[in-house]
């Protein structure tokens, strides 16, 4: 296996630089797929006039965005510039999704800060012509905590919809099997027990996903220097239960481009977008790679290791040491 990751770029300014004259988008670019499938743009999600260019006449019926919500976390902007940021954004996808669509958002709880900003975007989401669906967490393998409170090992995720759209309950089965029986109910004068009733071996997910492995440097998913980057099965559980093939789906906030591999696994169009050139890149390569050669990531290798064979990753990349690269232009 190879060992040449890339360290977090987000807190490793000087390595994003080395990067940024390999990247073929600029601010305001769109990069279209040249089978015809999806587009990738290096454009800003709060901007109404950029995302509109990048959607086009499409109606997706499934957005799926992970916001930098850490920003609030490191005090680069405060809970209210932050949710006024975010109501831009959701009203642009409100604009360009189709009438019938379901929204998921994976957004954070500092609890040292409140549990924010999550209950300020709950609120906020009350304006919106959404209506709420689920409050769904994902367990994470490795934590953070302290002797004095319980380990934060949670990933918050809200799943919205407007309008009537539909949702493949065959999607939520897991690969857990039933172990446990009981869950007596009286049918048809008969009593019956849960595996009786079941439709599947398994169990459901759930609004508690606790099947999910998170991405580390040995998975072949891995995409080094993404700091945030989700599990590829998370997104695509979400893509199977509420789009179909054939349909298109939007992320604002591209990263690793996760939403975009899982969308060309299973037959979906992804239109998505970076405001950064670097992240807005390596879903470029993510995606040629795939296709080239079937792997989903680089494991402990890196996405531009023909232009940077050898990348110095001595530094400390956890998630409790970073210091993040400014980012004012999000805001």
């Amino acid at each position: 296996m190879k060992n040449n990751p890339l360290p977090r770029l987000d807190s490793n300014p000087d390595v994003r630089e080395r990067l940024l004259p390999f990247c073929r988008l600029q601010p305001g670019d769109i990069w279209d797929d040249p089978e015809g499938r999806h587009r990738i743009g290096c454009i800003d999600a709060a901007d109404r006039d950029q995302i509109r260019k990048l959607v086009g006449d499409a109606k997706p019926t499934l957005a799926i965005h992970d916001p930098p919500y850490n920003l609030v976390a490191f005090d680069i902007r405060s809970i209210g510039e932050f949710i006024e940021w975010c109501r831009k954004w959701i009203r642009n996808t409100t604009e360009v999704t189709a009438a019938d669509a379901s929204l998921y958002v994976w957004l954070g709880a500092d609890q040292n800060d409140g549990f924010q900003p999550l209950p300020d975007f709950m609120l906020m989401m009350r304006d919106e012509p959404y209506k709420a669906r689920s409050f769904i967490t994902m367990r994470n393998q490795r934590g953070y905590g302290t002797q004095r409170n319980w380990m934060a090992l949670r990933q918050e995720l809200l799943y919205y919809t407007k309008g009537s759209p539909g949702f493949n309950v065959d999607a939520e089965y897991t690969d857990i099997p039933k172990i446990l029986r009981g869950y007596y109910k009286e049918v048809n004068g008969r009593k019956t027990e849960n595996f009786e009733r079941s439709k599947s071996d398994n169990i459901r997910a759930g609004n508690v996903w606790v099947d999910i492995q998170q991405v580390f440097y040995r998975m072949d998913e891995n995409v080094s220097g993404c700091y945030a980057q989700k599990p590829l099965k998370c997104i695509e559980r979400i893509i199977t239960a509420s789009s179909r093939p054939g349909d298109v789906v939007v992320d604002f906030f591209a990263h690793s481009g996760a939403t975009l591999i899982a969308a060309e696994k299973h037959g979906r169009r992804c239109f998505t977008t970076d405001i950064d050139p670097v992240y807005a890149e390596i879903c470029i390569r993510r995606l040629e790679r795939y296709r080239r050669s079937g792997h989903e990531g680089w494991q402990n290798g890196h996405p531009f290791e023909s232009e940077l064979p050898c990348v110095d990753s001595s530094d400390d990349t956890s998630v409790e040491n970073a210091r993040p690269v400014p980012q004012k232009h999000l805001f």
